[in-house]
């Protein structure tokens, strides 16, 4: 039995006891990991769900946190969606449900962010409603405007990446770190390794390249790091999940590892589970 495949079997529920690390601004002290970053899961691993049966999926997994993307249904007796179009009422009780489920709201995306700051303020806003650590976007034509909100609101501000394709910035972190190297540190990356994989892309050049401005996760496993395959358990494919934490973790990452599964849909909380315990088991060897 090799390494990665112990800390898949470590339980999600393993009792921690080791120091937090400093960081930027923190994620709210309930979802924080004692070595200093949440374990989280992407809503959209859910998407078959309301948003707050997704919520109460993300607790059953063990995990302390959810990024919540736009547009999910809200519950069955209210079918508005998640976004900044939510009303003060709606934010109040989808606080209310995580917070019965010791679940934490800690990033909202992904999701585009308009070059007008009018428009992007009402994101801006609403992340601060949720007392949210970060936005995830890709939306690299927008920085002026993000920067300005990032620094007035101090929100992370995290540009996620799909797989590589033409006039496609976000797809290549290299290309995107070009263009924010020279801004504000709230402007960082949320490299989702699946899909860096997808593209060919060695992931640990990258990292080593963007780990000072890692805001964020989004994790996937494949079995394969040239081309997409479906998603697997965290630690059962190739993916070096602990190398690219680690060299994130040289720079204080302090942000929301975001477990995000695409894959047997309606029934994946068992292997959603499995991931948050991977996760959980990494936490644990490190400290």
């Amino acid at each position: 039995m090799n390494r990665r495949h112990l800390l898949s079997l470590i339980p999600a529920a393993a009792v921690l006891g080791v120091a937090r690390t400093a960081g930027a601004k923190p994620i709210p002290a309930p979802a924080m990991e004692p070595i200093g970053f949440t374990v989280s899961v992407q809503m959209w691993t859910f998407k078959e769900f309301t948003a707050y049966e997704a919520v109460e999926r993300a607790a059953l997994a063990g995990a302390k946190g959810v990024e919540v993307f736009p547009g999910q249904t809200l519950s069955a007796a209210d079918t508005g969606k998640t976004g900044p179009d939510m009303s003060d009422d709606q934010i109040a009780k989808f606080l209310d449900h995580c917070k019965t489920h010791n679940i934490t709201p800690v990033n909202f995306g992904v999701t585009p962010v308009a070059k007008d700051e009018s428009g992007a303020r009402k994101i801006f806003e609403f992340a601060k409603k949720l007392g949210l650590y970060g936005i995830t976007t890709e939306s690299v034509d927008a920085l002026d405007t993000l920067e300005k909100l990032a620094k007035e609101y101090d929100i992370k501000v995290c540009i996620h990446n799909h797989p590589v394709k033409p006039n496609y910035i976000p797809g290549d972190p290299r290309q995107v770190m070009e263009l924010i190297k020279d801004r504000h540190a709230n402007i960082g990356f949320c490299p989702d390794l699946g899909h860096l994989a997808s593209s060919g892309l060695d992931i640990m050049e990258i990292m080593k390249l963007i780990a000072p401005r890692v805001h964020s996760f989004h994790l996937k496993d494949r079995a394969d790091l040239a081309k997409k395959t479906r998603d697997l358990p965290l630690g059962q494919g190739k993916i070096p999940f602990a190398a690219a934490l680690d060299e994130a973790r040289k720079h204080k990452f302090a942000g929301n590892v975001s477990i995000e599964y695409e894959h047997n849909w309606k029934e994946s909380l068992p292997e959603v589970a499995q991931c948050v315990g991977f996760v959980r088991g990494y936490v644990q060897a490190r400290g």
